[in-house]
């Protein structure tokens, strides 16, 4: 993805949304108020952006829980994958951008090191 979009890390979460075309945009005009939709961007980063949401909806805790709060709010499929679209793209900024890794903050890596193998 960084080869894709090599200004990860150092925009702003409106600018990089809206660079990869997940920020909802409004079409406005007068008094007329329209739905609000994604358009533009760099196409192959959003279907990347996409796989990589629908992975996350069912594995990362963080945006398995966003994602079900769409749904009980009544959001559609589509509409919910696009808005944990733009969180996954915001938390991805953040890490490139602090320097962090995905872990959890209570998560260190020698935790996170293999059990030994057992002799049976």
């Amino acid at each position: 993805m960084l080869a894709l979009l090599p200004e990860l890390g150092t925009l702003s979460t409106p600018k990089i949304s809206t660079l990869v075309g997940v920020a909802p945009l409004n079409r406005d005009s007068g008094q007329k108020q329209g739905r609000r939709t994604i358009f533009g961007g760099r196409a192959a980063v959003r279907q990347m952006l996409y796989r990589a949401t629908l992975v996350a909806v069912r594995h990362n805790q963080v945006i398995q829980a966003f994602y079900n709060q769409l749904q009980k709010r009544g959001k559609p499929v589509k509409v919910a994958l696009v808005a944990c679209m733009h969180k996954l793209l915001t938390i991805l900024n953040a890490m490139l951008k602090n320097g962090t890794d995905g872990r959890e903050p209570n998560q260190s890596s020698s935790q996170v090191s293999a059990q030994p193998a057992s002799s049976a």
